[in-house]
């Protein structure tokens, strides 16, 4: 009786692939539809350049202090 490979297969790096070239497609059309509402929200004065900068800055503190948390955490020894 063969023992199965724990290596993948040819096919299952095929698949991989096809999967990798099917998020980066949704990745670009998300970050397309996303530039358009921002450009038609500038263009349109709904929000300003200077707005935009500072939630983006925000966000990106945001997101930066709960990674720090994640990784903390994870590094704590188990009791």
């Amino acid at each position: 009786m063969k023992k199965p490979s724990s290596t993948p297969s040819a096919w299952e790096h095929v698949q991989l692939g096809a999967m990798l070239a099917d998020l980066k497609e949704e990745h670009y059309r998300t970050v397309l539809t996303l530039s358009a509402l921002l450009e038609l929200l500038l263009e349109k004065g709904i929000i300003t350049l200077e707005e935009l900068q500072t939630k983006t800055s925000q966000l990106d503190g945001q997101m930066d202090e709960q990674l720090h948390k994640l990784i903390s955490s994870s590094l704590r020894p188990m009791a």
